[in-house]
């Protein structure tokens, strides 16, 4: 029988993956572990966590595939998720990590809310959570598109269906197991893949092409047939596209798959390093996805042959160019980062799902006293459950992973962001004022979308929830003294801890 090196190299990674989940099997004993990992996680680990968290398939695949058809001018968007990444690292990760922790421990965001602004609690913590799972089975949906294309890649005998089935079973299972301790640990092996994958891909289209001067008459020979400037960042968009694209950074601050690292990390001073660490790699990687897209872009120019290899579909550059340019066992790791950027961000998405389910639901008005392995099981089975539902709303082979991505982020980005940062900055918000930036954020994107506007509805959306918090918090009456007592004990813990 002959063995298809790829294959192999892909079932070794698989295979890792999930013994890691079984070791993060055996070191979890409560709900807090499961979810959070007992907030143990160290700096290393945390950004690059965060990172792989954050950096899901879109960034091997969307981005690359946006830049292939567009060129440069995409890439704003790539500037814009550095930006807002710092300032959310800089700003709100270590203040996030003292508040949650302060407020009675808080597992998840709708919890934190809950117990931040304490009047009104109940209802925040359905209307969050709702907001939790309607935007993130979308997200993960596009997590499950992404996985598909890879399998059918590597599987070309698969109809989308089986890839989509097969593709989204492995996340699963070691989520289902390991929890949160699984998904962090691998995230840290896949986030390793994912920059190692990104760098070398283009550097080998590079020499492919044989140089700098090779490349740039490639490039031109394309622009002259369709009219295009792809070397430029203004050329072919707007001052409206531009800011849409670099309005991608105001996503960070509402995001629950990131936050959940911040609130995982084992110390505010470790946050610090983790923001080094966290913030070079992903700069590093987002150049590297643009080079990929960029230079694809010359290597398929003049090679239609090679070219066929990505199917008709933009979003497969990356995809192609490992098969091509890689011997089979190079090209088994390379593909690997692919499915490593769809595990890890599929993964801490279904768990956040899952424990919104559980600790804001099940056990905030179900089972308020149930034991800590009866909340565990109730969260692998809530991982199913959400997965299953994201795998039907990817049914749809012409499903595009950035296209979902970009409505699920600019829905949390939205809907949470302002609420997060005025939440650890301005104690005379309320929880009035909180529900109605919520409630704002998420409508507004919703129904902005459905204008079919070319604005990115997180920017209208941003700014309705931020008005409504501030204008609703100044009319209601102000929180009560416990609350803001607690604020004021977290934010002198912040400054009397915090190294910048």
């Amino acid at each position: 029988m002959d063995y298809n090196p790829m294959h192999i190299t892909f079932a070794i990674y698989l295979a890792a993956v999930l013994l890691i989940g079984l070791a993060a099997y055996f070191a979890t004993r409560s709900f807090d572990d499961y979810i959070l990992g007992g907030r143990s996680l160290g700096s290393f680990v945390t950004a690059m966590s965060a990172g792989a968290s954050d950096m899901s398939g879109w960034l091997l695949m969307g981005l690359p595939g946006a830049i292939y058809v567009s060129g440069l001018n995409e890439s704003w968007i790539a500037i814009g998720l550095t930006v807002g990444a710092y300032f959310n690292w800089r700003l709100v990760s270590g203040r996030l990590r003292i508040h949650t922790e302060r407020c009675n421990n808080a597992l998840t965001l709708p919890d934190y809310f809950f117990h931040r602004f304490g009047a009104h609690g109940h209802l925040m913590k359905v209307v969050s959570a709702t907001i939790i799972l309607l935007f993130f089975t979308i997200y993960c949906a596009s997590g499950v598109v992404a996985g598909a294309r890879l399998f059918q890649s590597l599987f070309p005998d698969l109809s989308y269906t089986q890839a989509m089935w097969l593709g989204a079973g492995a996340t699963i299972a070691y989520t289902f197991i390991g929890g949160f301790l699984a998904v962090s640990w691998t995230d840290t092996i896949q986030a390793t893949l994912m920059i190692f994958a990104l760098v070398l891909t283009p550097i080998m289209v590079y020499l492919a092409l044989g140089g700098a001067d090779e490349m740039s008459a490639a490039i031109q020979s394309v622009a002259q047939t369709t009219g295009k400037e792809y070397g430029s960042l203004l050329a072919g968009t707007s001052l409206l596209g531009i800011i849409s694209a670099a309005a991608w950074g105001l996503g960070y601050f509402g995001q629950p798959h990131i936050l959940a690292r911040f609130m995982a990390a084992d110390s505010v001073k470790s946050l610090v390093n983790a923001r080094r660490i966290g913030m070079t790699w992903m700069i590093v990687c987002l150049v590297a996805a643009c080079a990929v897209g960029y230079f694809g872009l010359a290597y398929f120019a003049g090679r239609p042959e090679a070219a066929a290899a990505m199917e008709g579909n933009p979003e497969r550059v990356f995809i192609a160019l490992s098969t091509l340019l890689f011997n089979p066992w190079l090209a088994g790791i390379i593909l690997s980062a692919i499915l490593a950027a769809v595990m890890s961000t599929l993964s801490c998405q279904l768990l956040v799902c899952s424990s919104a389910i559980t600790e804001d639901f099940y056990k905030g008005f179900l089972r308020k006293n149930a034991p800590q392995q009866e909340l565990v099981w109730i969260g692998r089975i809530m991982v199913l459950v959400v997965a299953i539902i994201a795998i039907l709303i990817a049914a749809d082979p012409n499903s595009r992973v950035l296209g979902l991505v970009a409505y699920a982020w600019a829905g949390f980005g939205a809907a949470f962001g302002p609420v997060v940062i005025l939440s650890v900055f301005w104690k005379r918000m309320t929880s009035k004022g909180a529900l109605a930036g919520m409630i704002a954020g998420a409508v507004v994107v919703v129904a902005w979308k459905a204008t079919g506007s070319s604005l990115y509805e997180i920017v209208p959306g941003f700014i309705a929830s931020f008005i409504a918090i501030v204008a609703v918090s100044l009319m209601s009456k102000e929180p009560a003294p416990e609350v803001i007592r607690r604020f004021e004990e977290s934010d002198a813990e912040f400054k009397n801890t915090s190294v910048q």
